[in-house]
């Protein structure tokens, strides 16, 4: 098993008091918020086997404080009902000597961190579950924790760890005859590849699930497959081959979410291959049925920049007055996109110096965020800005596109023509 990130941290749970670390005064919502869940996880804590002797009264004390902690939140706070949860969970678990009772309310806050893009704080959640769970853990919860865990440290970027964790869920997995657990493992371990840049073995190994999927009829692992397969093809440069894979991951999804971000990623295809009025159908079908979920936002960016494309100037600041609207609630791969993409339509629009502005901007929050690609990216386009002044007539390196038509295009689009109509 991988070391948790609360061991790397020194002290557990430390990487939840970075909050308090920042320019807010105490008293601000974030700072509460990371002493909150620390206190509430040091309470879960309390239900792992090194504590099986604790006394009661012991266990109270701390219970009763870390309530009232929690309680002093603002009740219309998302993330406060989940610690309030977690340690009444905690509370439930403690009295019935049964640490899986507090199992879903970890689970669940995980996930909501990882939505947040929280991930090191989401990573210390799901240690904490697998650490508190043991050896009693059972085997089902043990093989979702460690592939929530895999993801997450794939978002972070640390691809061993992934790997290693997608490897134990699926041993795991294949222990217990959970056979669509293990095509998720082979997914997210192909996913993982795509990071370190192994193309061609990620590519191979997502086919040979396919048809695995396809023989056991696991439909939602097959459309995972297909949506995974298809950024692998657009990061090796097949836009036209990846739409193909993406609608087909949109037509088997099951949920709205998941069919959402599958036509949110068909969008941004359409719109490097120049077939623009596909890309609009998809990402404004997209931005329809995502309400709050973080999708929407890159929905929104990839219209901005598809009215740029365009040249429609109304459709560009009506678009970037959206985003600009979530901003606030942007990550910051998200929010370095953003100001990317409205850099690169105002260059478009001939405002030059605004849109050096944008860029230098965009540069520095990748830099702070370790976002490297972003940064090489940007560099790159800045350098073509130089050039627009030079010859005003010319867009910066990476921002003309070439317009690519395919039987294969034409029909999605023409797909999604008819799914706009519908709706």
């Amino acid at each position: 098993m991988t070391h948790p990130a609360s061991q790397h941290a020194g002290l557990p749970h430390a990487v939840f008091l970075h909050r308090m670390a920042g320019g807010s005064l105490p008293s601000a919502l974030e700072p509460r918020l990371g002493r909150a869940a620390f206190v509430a996880l040091r309470l879960v804590d309390l239900l792992g086997p090194e504590h099986a002797t604790l006394h009661p009264d012991a266990f109270h004390y701390q219970y009763v404080a870390t309530v009232r902690c929690c309680r002093d939140l603002p009740p219309g706070s998302t993330e406060a009902s989940h610690l309030l949860g977690l340690v009444r969970g905690t509370g439930d678990a403690f009295e019935q000597q049964s640490a899986g009772l507090v199992l879903p309310a970890l689970f669940a806050y995980a996930h909501y961190l990882e939505d947040e893009m929280r991930l090191e704080e989401a990573l210390d959640v799901l240690d904490t579950l697998l650490q508190v769970g043991g050896a009693a853990l059972p085997p089902a919860d043990g093989v979702g924790a460690q592939l929530r865990r895999a993801r997450v440290y794939r978002k972070l970027n640390e691809f061993d760890a992934a790997e290693q964790s997608y490897a134990e869920g699926g041993a795991l997995a294949a222990a217990i005859g959970d056979t669509h657990s293990e095509l998720l493992s082979r997914i997210g371990r192909a996913h993982s590849l795509m990071g370190r840049g192994n193309l061609a073995e990620a590519e191979q190994s997502l086919r040979g699930t396919l048809a695995q999927a396809d023989a056991s009829g696991d439909r939602q692992a097959e459309a995972l497959a297909h949506h995974v397969l298809s950024a692998v093809l657009q990061t090796g440069g097949r836009p036209a081959d990846a739409i193909s894979h993406a609608w087909v991951a949109f037509k088997s999804y099951d949920d709205e979410i998941s069919q959402g971000r599958a036509l949110g990623d068909l969008g941004s295809l359409f719109l490097i291959v120049g077939e623009t009025q596909g890309a609009e159908h998809a990402l404004r079908e997209a931005a329809r049925r995502g309400g709050s979920q973080d999708y929407v936002s890159n929905a929104l960016i990839e219209l901005m920049n598809c009215a740029s494309f365009c040249r429609d100037r109304v459709g560009f600041e009506r678009w970037r007055e959206e985003c600009d609207a979530r901003r606030e609630s942007m990550p910051p791969n998200i929010l370095v996109d953003y100001m990317l993409k409205a850099g690169i339509g105002r260059a478009r629009f001939g405002q030059l110096d605004r849109a050096e502005r944008l860029l230098a901007d965009a540069l520095r929050i990748a830099d702070e965020a370790g976002l490297h690609e972003f940064t090489f990216r940007i560099e790159r386009i800045k350098a073509g800005l130089r050039d627009c002044r030079r010859a005003p007539n010319e867009e910066p390196a990476e921002v003309a596109q070439p317009v690519v038509q395919t039987k294969a295009v034409r029909e999605v689009s023409a797909a999604l023509a008819h799914l706009a109509g519908a709706t």
